[in-house]
């Protein structure tokens, strides 16, 4: 029996616009995206490492990061939840306050490829949104969770103003089986200047107590770019070709500007 026209053109169709929307999902692999597309794998000044935590805030974990990288004078860039963001809008003022930079992580942590055009673009307005009413100032910068692009989360960050990063380097925190030892390893293993750090402060969709492990190679691994001389801080002050992350979006707030170190 032989498909009507109309029917196989429609088929051809449908599956045009799936390949479309999930061609970005190239950029998850790693070393491909690192080595032909430096800007949204966070590639920024040889001298510098941008130090990023997704997944947050969490009262239960979060603060312990914010100690911890208070005493050792390092600013960082957060990449929050829009629905925990707004379950802990005092944690979030918090987190601004100490001079970190702040991203969105989307509203909730699903994936964006099984999302079309409209619910992705809710889902990030919904999130930026959220943080521009706690924080006085609008996010920027976006990471969708997973890592995990489509063509409808490229066009919904450029209707929003806000510029997609990822990272060149993890540290596997989420596993159930990491410890401070596996984490600074994973990352120091392919840490090198111009890259971006993703750890987590939060095992909301992670292991259950997960993010202590991150929370115990965050020394090691500031020691480690100390040692290899670079300076670690947020992703404004990363820089690359045309101007600093979140730079080519709207004015930065009060609290979106890099502070002196202490």
């Amino acid at each position: 029996m032989t498909t009507p026209r109309p029917l196989r053109a429609t088929a051809l169709a449908a599956t045009a616009l799936a390949a479309l929307h999930s061609a970005p999902v190239v950029s998850t692999f790693g070393p491909l995206r690192n080595r032909v597309m430096p800007r949204l794998s966070g590639r920024g000044r040889p001298d510098h490492v941008a130090l990023t935590f997704d997944d947050g805030p969490d009262p239960l974990s979060t603060p312990f990061f914010l100690r911890l990288l208070d005493r050792r004078g390092v600013r960082a860039t957060f990449f929050l939840l829009g629905s925990e963001a707004h379950r802990s809008p005092g944690l979030v003022r918090e987190i601004a306050a100490a001079g970190h930079e702040i991203g969105i992580h989307g509203w909730l942590h699903r994936p964006l490829l099984l999302r079309g055009p409209r619910a992705t673009h809710d889902d990030l307005a919904r999130a930026r949104d959220t943080v521009a009413a706690i924080t006085g100032g609008r996010p920027t910068l976006f990471r969708p969770p997973y890592g995990v692009m489509s063509t409808a989360a490229h066009l919904a960050a450029r209707r929003l103003g806000l510029t997609p990063v990822l990272w060149t380097c993890w540290g596997e925190d989420w596993r159930a089986r990491a410890t401070p030892e596996s984490v600074h390893r994973t990352v120091t293993s392919d840490l090198d200047g111009g890259g971006t750090v993703l750890l987590h402060d939060s095992d909301c969709t992670s292991a259950p107590g997960a993010w202590r492990s991150a929370l115990g190679a965050l020394p090691g691994i500031l020691d480690t770019c100390e040692q290899r001389g670079y300076e670690v801080g947020p992703l404004w002050d990363h820089g690359w070709p045309g101007g600093a992350v979140g730079h080519d979006a709207p004015a930065q707030p009060a609290w979106g500007r890099a502070r002196p170190r202490s």
